[in-house]
């Protein structure tokens, strides 16, 4: 455990200094850039209040989030685009998976919209992001394509790992965003190294880039978790343990998994905040409380995000043996993420009903086209079975002259 916290901090730290790094990522990516930190306060011009219905539980911590944000216009509308856009990416997988055009393991996020995108919202790109399994959506978030995404379902070489991670294994460096794991739990001491780096990084006195590693409620329990948490809170990492709880950890509900299903509460010293992760501002203004204390060098803290998947734990589990029909459409229609942005915008004459059902109508098109875009992909070189893995004196990528392969008739010879 502990060598694979150094051996990842050791991996990303860098000599620039953490506002040196803040420039330039800004300045090369200002489009994703704008998705991140919301600054919006009642002050500001247009903003629109927005009360939570479900406030936010706090553990050991003397002070607590306001029970309301506020939200321009435009950011209502971003977070609708780019919620139903993942919306739509996540039900095109499901159609070409069942068509068996994408194989193998594939977990899908619809459902969980509010917390990729309001998480994002409430953290800066210099942040560090590492997640589980489920992570098409939150590659999305950080700065991947909608064709980048389908394409490594595919397996093509145009996909986000260039065909070679598939549904589990997205990664975007450049943009801070560490991937998904596919084995549970196995990102938190991985994130728990991105939060030493990050420290290590920053120079005394300074803010620091705080890390998150997200896992579900059925990673909550795992002892990986608990010796991050451990050190993390030893030494003072700006490190956030964010529990996505969606009721069920794979087919089990949480209360027949854990004996405690208050996650937040989870860290025992370490405070902790559950927020309504179906609410796309009280997640973004959660998580801006939360990075704004670890980043100040107050320690590590657990968050809870309560939140609900309308697919099953992946699509060999049709989700409806261990729940009801009835549970998952009363879900859908009283606390669905995209629905509630869509009525504030209503309500707040941001948008009227015609113009929403337009933007919908666009966003369908848009994920159509990279889905044509997609399918016309091609298949990764062979060389890359073996990129990423050999160096040479010069710490440079390289090949061996000779790879024998398990049918020795088809072994390599690179030149």
């Amino acid at each position: 455990m502990l060598s694979s916290v150094r051996n990842l901090a050791r991996s990303v730290v860098q000599t620039t200094s953490s506002k040196t790094m803040i420039g330039q990522i800004k300045k090369q990516f200002p489009a994703v850039s704008s998705r991140c930190l919301s600054t919006t306060t009642a002050e500001t011009p247009g903003a629109i209040k927005v009360d939570f219905e479900k406030g936010y539980e706090v553990h050991n911590l003397d002070s607590a989030p306001e029970n309301h944000g506020y939200v321009t216009p435009e950011e209502l509308k971003e977070y609708f685009q780019t919620m139903y856009t993942m919306r739509r990416m996540e039900i095109t997988c499901d159609t070409e998976y069942k068509a068996r055009n994408i194989r193998g393991f594939c977990h899908l996020y619809d459902g969980q919209e509010a917390v990729g995108v309001g998480t994002n919202a409430g953290l800066d790109i210099t942040d560090s992001w590492i997640t589980s399994y489920r992570c098409h959506c939150i590659a999305l978030a950080r700065g991947c394509t909608v064709e980048e995404v389908i394409a490594e379902l595919f397996g093509f070489a145009e996909g986000v790992s260039r065909g070679k991670g598939g549904s589990m294994h997205m990664y975007r460096k450049s943009h801070n965003f560490y991937g998904g794991q596919g084995i549970v739990g196995a990102q938190v001491p991985v994130g728990t190294g991105l939060a030493f780096a990050n420290k290590y990084n920053t120079p005394p006195g300074e803010k620091m880039p705080v890390a998150i590693a997200m896992y579900g409620d059925g990673a909550a329990n795992q002892g990986q978790i608990w010796e991050s948490a451990n050190m993390a809170k030893l030494w003072g990492l700006p490190m956030i343990f964010c529990c996505e709880n969606n009721q069920y950890g794979m087919g089990t509900s949480i209360q027949r998994h854990s004996s405690n299903f208050d996650y937040y509460t989870m860290g025992n010293n370490i405070p902790g905040i559950r927020m309504d992760g179906m609410n796309v501002v009280a997640v973004r203004e959660g998580i801006k409380f939360v990075k704004e204390f670890c980043a100040a060098g107050n320690g590590p803290m657990f968050v809870e995000m309560s939140t609900y998947r309308y697919h099953g734990h992946s699509m060999s589990d049709p989700g409806t043996t261990y729940r009801t029909r009835e549970e998952i459409t009363v879900n859908r229609q009283t606390r669905d993420p995209i629905e509630y942005v869509k009525k504030l915008m209503v309500e707040n004459n941001v948008m009227t009903a015609d113009e929403v059902k337009d933007m919908e109508k666009t966003i369908r098109k848009e994920v159509q086209d990279s889905l044509k875009k997609a399918k016309a992909g091609s298949v990764p070189d062979e060389k890359e079975l073996f990129t990423n893995i050999y160096l040479d004196d010069n710490n440079k990528p390289t090949f061996p002259e000779y790879i024998r392969m398990p049918d020795v008739t088809k072994s390599k010879v690179f030149n």
